[in-house]
């Protein structure tokens, strides 16, 4: 068996080098190989620094790289060449802290003042846990960082050549992302693609040839991505956003970077639309038109038609036999037989009308808001020959709207009340109050009372609320809830008695607070109600009893309190109220006519009654 021996050429300690570093043949016929000759006359820079980076050696590469003579860089400081002060420093650290440097990206400065772009690995060598030396390769990829510049420089220019072919092109990242789209693209698609957030296509709908819709995470340029190869010879079908199709031949093809590895792709798209004559492009279109929810009719330039799609069957009522050469004012209302001369006007000077709203009539003689698209259609010469008209049926959305303005009409009503209310509560409260703190608190107090009502009203799509919740909402911020017992049919208060009869609980909770029940431990309060008499003349009743509570002082027959309970809530609610209070004991007694109590029987167009009435 052979034998290697080895002549190392470390540096000695003050740093010389020793004059050789061979290793021997195997025995076999093989020459010695000199390792010293290797590192002097190599192709990629060599230097040595010591521990505090002062340069030790530096070979042929290295010299020839930067210019210098040895005497000229040999002993000086590593960091005098560097450019950038944080990369060295950087290098400098890492090596100290026993990590090796791989390909780190430096810049240098060479003798003749121009810039060398670097790529450094290195390692330590370490004597008792001290860096002694380290050993540097510097490659030089000033031509790679050059090349990349001018690339960067030339991306102005490629995008403006892109932008000047006629034939559609974009580009995409590794996750399908669209980076680019020329002019061309963009004609062809009908659309603006967001750059940086549309994936895939820059199409607004596709279909295969068979008329079926083709998701954009199944399009050709998709596969192309996930697959990591081309893609050819697979058409399809766009359509744009003003509901326009044409036929297409893509040509995605993935991009790779140096190492092979998948960065994006770039898609050719090549416009069928010219190429695609005869009977097989009129099927194609025709089976998407038929797989179309929406009505779409086309007809001649006299108004008969042509073509009559599932959809139109399904929006008008009539049979495709029934209607192909009939006139298309079949579908149009006496009062609007006008609207069928202008448009055919505009479609015969080449205008296209978007989103007109109007109404048809189906076969059975019922009427139907539509919203229509209507475009010219040309033959082969360009010259116009007829429209193509795609009807939406919009009831849903004409009803929505309806109700809407109902809504913003009842909101406006509401709030209405509620200031006219507010209003009189803030100028009777004044009339009353002993100073501006009394004021003040009493006002927040009864506004708040107002808020728990609308908040009820509000959880129930202001369809009411029951009267036991209206009780508890009202009590809840004085305590003591426990203490209120509560007995009567299930009864939904409109709207417009939550607010009134939420206003006459506060009052009787405030005053039982400060003198009676909720004030101390003692007594309870007993509400009932009931709705008596006949089907067309029920009366609603309710009762608030405090009993065997604390001594009861006078509410007084001129308090807000009163006012509220003795007339405002009664005369809000077409009734009559009673506040009777002894020395133990308060009792409320109210009676209205059940029509202007409950929900399901309130009058929505009553007005509202001042607080001061």
């Amino acid at each position: 068996m052979s034998t290697f021996h080895k002549a190392t050429a470390w540096p000695t300690r003050d740093f010389g080098f020793m004059e050789s570093a061979v290793v021997a043949g195997d025995g076999f016929g093989l020459p010695e190989i000199d390792y010293q000759d290797f590192f002097e006359n190599g192709g990629i820079g060599l230097h040595i620094v010591d521990g505090a980076g002062r340069i030790l050696h530096a070979n042929k590469a290295e010299l020839n790289l930067l210019g210098y003579e040895a005497p000229d860089y040999v002993g000086r400081d590593i960091a005098s060449f560097h450019i950038d002060e944080h990369a060295i420093n950087d290098i400098l650290a890492r090596l100290a802290r026993g990590e090796a440097v791989e390909r780190y990206p430096a810049r240098l400065r060479a003798r003749d003042g121009s810039i060398k772009h670097v790529e450094v690995s290195s390692s330590g060598h370490f004597e008792n846990g001290q860096l002694v030396h380290s050993r540097c390769f510097t490659v030089d990829v000033t031509r790679l960082k050059s090349a990349e510049l001018a690339v960067n420089q030339n991306e102005d220019r490629f995008h403006q050549i892109l932008d000047a072919l006629p034939v559609a092109v974009y580009t995409t990242d590794a996750r399908g992302i669209i980076t680019y789209c020329n002019r061309a693209a963009v004609e062809l698609a009908g659309r603006e693609p967001r750059i940086g957030q549309d994936q895939w296509c820059v199409t607004f709908r596709l279909f295969t040839v068979d008329g079926e819709e083709l998701p954009h995470d199944q399009c050709p340029m998709a596969i192309a991505l996930k697959e990591n190869r081309p893609v050819r010879n697979v058409e399809a079908i766009a359509q744009r956003p003003d509901c326009s199709f044409f036929p297409f031949l893509p040509f995605p093809t993935p991009l790779r970077d140096e190492h092979g590895n998948l960065v994006g792709a770039v898609n050719m798209l090549l416009d069928l639309t010219d190429r695609k004559r005869g009977e097989d492009a009129v099927q194609h279109l025709s089976a998407i038109v038929e797989s179309s929810f929406d009505a779409i009719v086309s007809k001649d330039l006299d108004g008969f038609i042509k073509s009559w799609n599932k959809g139109a069957e399904r929006l008008f009522g009539y049979t495709p036999p029934e209607a192909v050469g009939r006139h298309v004012t079949m579908l149009i209302p006496p009062d609007h037989h006008d609207e069928e001369p202008r448009i055919l006007e505009r479609l015969r000077r080449g205008e296209r009308l978007d989103s007109y709203e109007t109404i048809r009539q189906r076969k059975n003689g019922t009427l139907v808001p539509v919203s229509l698209t209507i475009s010219p259609v040309r033959d082969a010469a360009g010259r116009i020959v007829g429209a193509s008209k795609i009807a939406r049926d919009i009831t849903a959305a004409k009803e929505s709207e309806h109700r809407i303005r109902m809504l913003m009409r009842e909101v406006n009503h509401r709030v209405k009340n509620q200031y006219s209310v507010i209003l009189s509560m803030i100028r009777e409260t004044n009339k009353r109050s002993e100073s501006p703190d009394v004021f003040e608190k009493q006002v927040r107090e009864r506004i708040m009372a107002l808020s728990r009502s609308h908040d009820l009203l509000i959880s129930a799509d202001w369809k009411g609320a029951t009267l036991s919740d209206l009780i508890l909402a009202q009590a809840k911020s004085f305590g003591r809830e426990d203490a209120i017992t509560m007995a009567g049919p299930p009864v939904t208060l409109s709207p417009h008695a939550v607010q009134y009869l939420g206003i006459a609980f506060h009052e009787l909770c405030t005053n039982s607070a400060k003198y009676g029940v909720l004030s101390g431990n003692r007594g309870i309060i007993a509400v009932t109600w009931g709705i008596a008499g006949g089907q067309d003349s029920q009366t609603f009743k309710l009762t608030w009893a405090e009993q065997d509570g604390p001594a009861i002082k006078s509410i007084g027959n001129n308090g807000f309190g009163s006012v509220v309970l003795n007339r405002v809530t009664p005369r809000a609610l077409s009734g009559t109220a009673e506040l009777t209070y002894g020395a133990n004991d308060v009792l409320w007694t109210l009676e209205a006519p059940a029509f202007f109590v409950e929900a399901s029987l309130f009058n929505d167009e009553r007005g509202t009654e001042p607080l001061d009435a």
